[in-house]
């Protein structure tokens, strides 16, 4: 690796970890100065919000918007190369713009790569840990309600098991009017009822109180057994029966894949969130190499204004990018595209516009 190549790197790495880090003290500033009062009201402190929340909210949003913050710094650093007339002295010298591309190309790969690796594994734990600080002390009342309310659940379990609950409650894990059914083909082999359940997490067993048991069976009579309690284990908990859309968020691709599986044959209404959650873990690492080319095609042509100019546009592009892209989400969780378009959409388009852009000034 030659000196220059050092040398870009070193300062466009410098740059974006300079950013990001000021940004992100920036973001725990403001949003606890928001929230200390709930933190304490709540029964926390400032040091456990600090110890078992920031640090992994940081990991979340830094994540989140990692492309944006690539896009800046290569628009900040390469529009003082440009206005100290370095790329100038760089082109001049015989170096083309191509091979100019490449340090910066070096960084984005890494931090792209870095980013797969943090979406893909990392992250989702990370997730866990923030989503159990803000759902103990950091939420809405209008969001506890909806979370903790009574809901319904009717979902099929296996090929031939389906399970019914007229009304579930997270807080209190009891619920009412339990049905389980097993069938062979379209013929219905076994039922069992109660009038009400109550969920052991500690064992992961269903609970059933004032139950009865038919079993139905050829040329004889059904046979029934009644009772007052008794335990039934089943393969999902009532929160997997009733999950939420962040529960994607904690899970890592792996066991992403298997739940949207499992969703499917359940014929969960959340599947395309739960997609757009998978996708977006490749397409958002994807776009920082994007961003990059877009940035360098955009900032290495002298123009009055400089780095404000610069700055000023990049912020105006980011802005774009970041509203097309939850826009597309929001369209593919209603049904209007699919997932997998809506999460590389904004990439397609950058990705042109990138080409488009970078070849003309390889070219001037």
């Amino acid at each position: 690796m030659k000196i220059l190549d050092r040398y870009i790197i070193k300062n466009f790495l410098g740059t974006f970890i300079f950013m990001t880090s000021l940004l992100a003290l920036i973001v725990v500033v403001i949003d606890l100065s928001q929230k200390v009062n709930k933190i304490q009201d709540n029964g926390s402190t400032i040091w456990e919000a600090l110890t078992s929340f920031y640090p992994f909210f940081l990991v979340w949003i830094i994540n989140t918007f990692l492309a944006i913050g690539v896009f800046i710094s290569a628009i900040y650093f390469t529009s003082r190369l440009t206005n100290n007339t370095e790329i100038v002295a760089m082109t001049s010298g015989g170096m083309s713009f191509f091979r100019l591309t490449r340090p910066y190309l070096i960084v984005a790969i890494g931090i792209g790569l870095a980013s797969f690796l943090v979406n893909h594994y990392f992250l989702p734990q990370a997730n866990v840990y923030k989503n159990e600080y803000m759902y103990t002390y950091l939420q809405r009342s209008s969001d506890e309600f909806e979370y903790f309310k009574g809901r319904p659940i009717s979902s099929q379990i296996t090929p031939n098991e389906y399970i019914f609950v007229n009304n579930y409650n997270r807080r209190t894990k009891n619920g009412n009017g339990f049905l389980f059914q097993k069938f062979n083909g379209l013929k219905l082999v076994y039922a069992m009822r109660a009038n009400s359940l109550i969920w052991n997490e500690e064992d992961s067993i269903y609970q059933l109180n004032n139950y009865y048991e038919r079993f139905v069976r050829e040329n004889k009579p059904d046979s029934l057994i009644e009772g007052n309690q008794v335990n039934l284990k089943l393969k999902f908990s009532p929160d997997e029966l009733l999950p939420e859309g962040y529960v994607a968020e904690t899970m890592n691709s792996f066991d992403l894949i298997k739940f949207i599986e499992r969703e499917k044959f359940k014929g969960s209404a959340s599947i395309n969130v739960y997609q757009n959650e998978l996708y977006q873990r490749t397409s958002l690492p994807f776009s920082s190499i994007i961003l990059t080319l877009l940035a360098l095609s955009l900032s290495s042509t002298k123009r009055r204004g400089g780095i404000g100019i610069n700055l000023a546009i990049g912020v105006g592009i980011a802005f774009i990018y970041l509203f097309g892209n939850e826009s597309s989400k929001v369209l593919a969780e209603v049904g209007n595209i699919s997932p997998l378009l809506a999460t590389w959409l904004s990439n397609i388009v950058f990705g042109l516009l990138t080409i488009i852009l970078y070849f003309k000034r390889a070219y001037q």
